[in-house]
Order: structure tokens, then C-alpha cells, then sequence
């Protein structure tokens, strides 16, 4: 074989490779790794598609739960997303929703919360509060609080194809909050006379307070027919407050000491949903 006919072979070995290669598809898989191949059908649920180096009759499949994307031979690429976490499939639910907490007016306060989806497992929360708006009035407090939360909704333990949330807002979740304060009440003093005759007197001063709280809250909210929802929860943190010598109740959480700043929160809330609703 002299010079020419060897240069002649490797050019058609070169641009067979080049067609070969331009003429296929690649499959990218959510693990990494990447199929070449061609692609024949792309169904509900699986990807079908023929190997170069097996017959063109023999077809191999794939779940379109380990698809991260396609890339076909012209150049054009589909991505893929699963089931529970595909926008496409809560079109139907409402994204927002307002509640407000059921058992706040007892102790003295009014709590609403306006609470957005922002994708499948993940939502934000927004929290007013108008102290003084409710029965208890032993401080005869009046002020106000907000706080602002990032909610994420538990997954499932496993996943089969095809699942998805019941709801986009409803399941159990846990969500770091945040949370500031000020409200100004009635301090109740007693002055003891330590010799006889011994009496007390009662004196009142009015002062501000300023809270503030960093708590980690975990709940659960359900959903009913789109519309109605319940939502229960609990958490605990570091809370503060301006008076060094205050350990009592602000409203919006419950300090447990003046010594260690740790606090407690919890509610249950009742609310609507709303917002735009697209039918698929």
C-alpha cells in the first residue's frame, strides 16, 4: 500500500467517523454518565432508542426519571425533570395562600400570614402581628411584630414514577424564621416596707420593649379541596429582648430565661388559598 492509497484510507476512515458521530444522539443521564445512540420513540415514561453496535430492531429503554436532558442530531435538546418536582404538574393548585392563627387573639394579639409557593418543596412565609388586638390586656400592650420564614416541605422516603405532591403547599415541613418586635406595656411594681407596720405598694410604669428571634420551626399543614388548609407547628431558638430583666411572653415567642436566651414558638393557623389557577 503506497503513500497516497494509505492517506486516501485514513481520510474516508476520518470522515465516516465524523458522520457517525454528527448522525447520533446522546442521551445525558442524571448520574453523568451519557449514551450515544438514536433515539426512536420518547414516551409517558421511557426513552427508546438503538444501540450502533446491536442490531436496529433491538430497542433499549430508559426511565425519564434519570434523564437530566437529550441532545438530538441536529442539535436540538428536550430537558427532563421528575415527577414530584415538575412545575407542570400543580398547575391546577393554588400558589398562595393567607392564614391567620387561631388561638393569637387569646394572648393578646392578631397573627395573619401570607405564604407563596415558589416550587415544587419550597415556599415563603411573611408573618404581621398587631399586639393588642385581643382579649388578654393584663399589660395593656400595644405594638407590633414580623417575621419572615423559608419553608421546605418534606419528600418522600422513596420515590416510584409517576409520584407527586397531593398539594404544592401541603405536607410537613421545617422552616428557619426570623423574627422582630416592638410593643410598649404596663410594668407592674410592688415596694415592700420592711418594718412594722408592713405593707406594699403598688406603682405602674409604661416602657417599650424591642424582641427579636432566630427559631427553627417544624409543622405540618394540610390541605382540603384546594381552598381550606390547616396548618400546626412548634419550634425552638434563641430569642432577645431589650429589658435584660425580662423572661415573659412577647407575643410572637415565649423566652425561657434571662441568663440563656432560648425560646419557644408555635401556632395553629387557618387559611384560604387563592391566586391564578391554569388548567393543563
Amino acid at each position: 500500500m503506497n503513500a497516497n492509497t494509505h492517506k486516501l484510507l485514513l481520510s474516508l476512515i476520518f470522515v465516516f467517523s465524523c458522520t457517525f458521530l454528527v448522525g447520533q444522539d446522546v442521551i445525558f443521564k442524571t448520574n453523568k454518565d451519557t449514551i450515544s445512540c438514536k433515539i426512536k420513540e420518547i414516551g409517558g415514561e421511557e426513552i427508546k432508542y438503538t444501540l450502533p453496535s446491536f442490531p436496529s430492531d433491538l430497542l433499549f429503554a430508559v426511565d425519564k426519571d434519570k434523564v437530566k436532558k437529550i441532545r438530538l442530531s441536529n442539535g436540538q435538546e428536550m430537558h427532563f425533570t421528575k415527577d414530584l418536582t415538575n412545575p407542570e404538574n400543580y398547575t391546577d393548585n393554588y400558589k398562595n395562600a393567607i392564614k391567620v392563627d387561631f388561638l393569637a387573639p387569646l394572648t393578646g394579639n392578631t397573627t395573619i400570614c401570607y405564604e407563596r409557593s415558589l416550587k415544587p418543596g419550597q415556599s415563603l412565609q411573611w408573618t404581621a402581628g398587631i399586639i393588642g388586638a385581643g382579649v388578654e390586656q393584663n399589660r395593656n400592650a400595644g405594638g407590633g411584630f414580623l417575621s419572615f420564614g423559608f419553608r421546605f416541605i418534606k419528600s418522600p422516603d422513596y420515590y416510584l414514577r409517576g409520584m407527586r405532591y397531593a398539594h404544592i403547599l401541603k405536607g410537613s415541613y421545617i422552616m428557619p424564621e426570623i423574627s422582630f418586635g416592638f410593643y410598649e406595656y404596663t410594668k407592674e411594681y410592688w415596694h415592700y416596707s420592711y418594718s412594722y407596720p408592713y405593707y406594699g405598694i403598688e406603682s405602674y410604669e409604661r416602657k417599650t420593649m424591642f424582641t427579636g428571634g432566630v427559631f427553627i420551626n417544624l409543622g405540618k399543614q394540610w390541605i382540603f379541596n384546594n381552598t381550606l388548609l390547616f396548618d400546626i407547628y412548634g419550634g425552638a431558638g434563641y430569642g432577645f429582648d431589650s429589658d435584660n430583666y425580662s423572661s415573659e411572653y412577647h407575643f410572637n415567642f415565649l423566652s425561657l430565661g434571662e441568663d440563656v436566651p432560648f425560646a419557644l414558638t408555635g401556632g395553629f393557623r387557618i387559611g384560604v388559598l387563592f391566586g391564578k389557577k391554569t388548567d393543563k
